[in-house]
C-alpha cells in the first residue's frame, strides 16, 4: 500500500478521535483502533514512515498517538 494512502487513513482516524475531550483517551483510541483494524504490514509501513522522519502528512495527533503507543502497534 502506499504511504500516502496509509497517512491519509491514519488521519481520518485521528480526526474522529480527536473530538474526543480526553486527549489522552483519545491518542489510545487512534492507536487501538490501528491496531485492531490494520494490518500488521500496514502498521509496519506507518511507523518505518516515522522513522525516517515522515511527520510529514501526519496530523500531529496522530504522530502522538503512534509515538505515545508504538510498542502496541510493533
Amino acid at each position: 500500500m502506499h504511504i500516502e494512502s496509509l497517512v491519509r487513513m491514519a488521519n481520518q482516524i485521528g480526526d474522529f478521535f480527536d473530538a474526543m475531550p480526553d486527549h489522552a483517551q483519545a491518542l489510545e483510541g487512534i492507536a487501538v483502533h490501528i491496531k485492531k483494524f490494520w494490518d500488521p504490514r500496514m502498521r509496519r509501513e506507518l511507523l518505518a514512515h516515522m522513522d525516517q522522519g515522515g511527520a510529514i502528512g501526519l496530523s500531529p495527533v496522530v504522530f502522538e498517538a503512534l509515538g505515545r503507543h508504538r510498542e502496541m502497534l510493533a
